[in-house]
């Protein structure tokens, strides 16, 4: 008999029931007196029943019909005729129950592998996804210096041959603008290298601030900046842009309780009057910095035969 912890036998069940043997007529669903009224009011469909529920139901209907199959063979009314169809209905039922049953495992199974591959996929995305940022980490901090961001010496170089490259055939100008701060040593030596490592980040972010955006500053070194111009203009247009970055890296600035300021001198190298690559236009750029440190005139245009 059907337990009573699974309430009434579905309509649906019943009616397939009846429709296979008369005996069938006279079934009582078996209720269950300590569940709610609700339950005994709403019952689940079969098909919404779990597993273990349907499996118990599967073993009192094939139970009650073998019992109505010895019924009906003893009894005179119906004869022998009708055990060979109810034997056959609960052998027919036996065999659903095991095909139902290998489907089930075997989507058991489906769905654990599945869920398996998915957990396996999310994880190889996941170390994609690390794999990749950690390629553009390594990628950022091989053409930036570590200190101030910027781009490093070799990224610049990499730059300025692509800007002197494209600007062949055309009528526009690259301009180099090499940098040194004066006294830089002084500020490590009185106020420790933190201070100084501090006050070049300024400087670096003072540079950026005071540049277009399609310009390039970078970190050569040490306390060495360069500054790339696309489309320069002449030189009274790269004049004005030397005070600029002149004026921005000699505010006073400060570090903690440290108040001072850095001046820096500027040398300027034009493409093509002063050189028609890359590395000539810095080296030259470099030469007249030294030219505007020896006379302290803040930035200096290259000379080909620089006055003393």
């Amino acid at each position: 008999m059907l337990s009573q912890r699974h309430g009434m036998v579905s309509p649906a069940v019943l009616g397939a029931m009846r429709r296979h043997g008369r005996g069938l007529r006279h079934v009582e669903p078996v209720r269950d007196h300590t569940a709610a009224s609700s339950v005994d009011a709403a019952p689940a469909s079969a098909c919404e029943l779990p597993s273990q529920d349907w499996a118990a139901l599967f073993g009192a209907v094939t139970e009650r019909l073998q019992r109505l199959a010895r019924v009906d063979a003893a009894a005179a009314v119906t004869g022998p005729a009708l055990r060979l169809p109810l034997q056959e209905c609960v052998d027919a039922l036996r065999q659903l129950h095991r095909g139902l049953g290998e489907s089930l495992q075997s989507d058991t199974q489906l769905r654990a592998e599945l869920a398996a591959a998915r957990s396996q996929l999310a994880g190889t995305r996941a170390e994609l996804a690390g794999t990749q940022v950690d390629r553009q980490r390594a990628e950022h901090a091989a053409l930036h210096d570590g200190l101030t961001r910027l781009p490093n010496r070799g990224h610049f170089h990499a730059r300025l041959a692509d800007s002197v490259g494209a600007a062949r055939g055309e009528t526009r100008s690259v301009a180099v603008l090499f940098i040194d701060l004066d006294g830089f040593k002084r500020i490590n030596d009185e106020f420790g290298h933190d201070v100084g490592d501090a006050t070049l980040c300024i400087v670096a972010q003072r540079l950026a601030r005071a540049l277009r955006a399609q310009d390039t500053v970078c970190r050569l070194g040490g306390d060495e900046f360069a500054c790339l111009l696309d489309a320069a203009g002449g030189r009274e247009q790269l004049a004005k842009v030397a005070c600029k970055l002149f004026d921005a890296v000699a505010a006073p600035l400060k570090v903690g309780t440290r108040h001072f300021s850095v001046m820096p001198s500027i040398g300027i190298a034009v493409d093509p009057a002063d050189g028609t690559s890359g590395t000539t236009l810095l080296q030259r750029a470099d030469a007249a910095m030294f030219t505007a440190k020896r006379r302290q005139q803040g930035y200096a245009f290259f000379e080909e035969h620089g006055a003393p």
